[in-house]
């Protein structure tokens, strides 16, 4: 059963079930966020390379890199944290390449 859209502020749009719109109505690939809204496991990719040195500044979360990109991993308390990681990255002028929730059928405490 697909749900309608609703306007939640001026120019913005939202939608539950069938993929998540940004404001131009188009649906975001991977948007999607727990009914629960509770903590999950996230995968950030950003172009440019960071050391370990920068965990602590991304909330103990792991940070490694693969060739020219860096991978920013691990357990987020909410979508609260994780927009509160993405303005870390916008901060640090860092190109962000993706966000990928992993494996979200696991409870919220286990690696995956």
């Amino acid at each position: 059963m697909a749900r309608k859209l609703r306007v939640v502020a001026a120019g913005a749009t939202s939608a539950v079930r069938h993929g998540t719109l940004c404001r131009s109505g188009r649906a975001l690939a991977g948007a999607g966020v727990s009914a629960l809204g509770g903590p999950a496991w996230y995968e950030i990719r950003v172009a440019g390379v960071l050391d370990g040195r920068w965990a602590a500044w991304f909330d103990g979360l792991q940070i490694s890199g693969q060739g020219e990109e860096t991978v920013i991993c691990g357990l987020v308390a909410d979508q609260a944290a994780l927009h509160g990681l993405l303005t870390k990255v916008r901060d640090l002028g860092l190109c962000l390449i993706s966000v990928r929730r992993l494996d979200t059928g696991r409870a919220g405490t286990e690696a995956p």
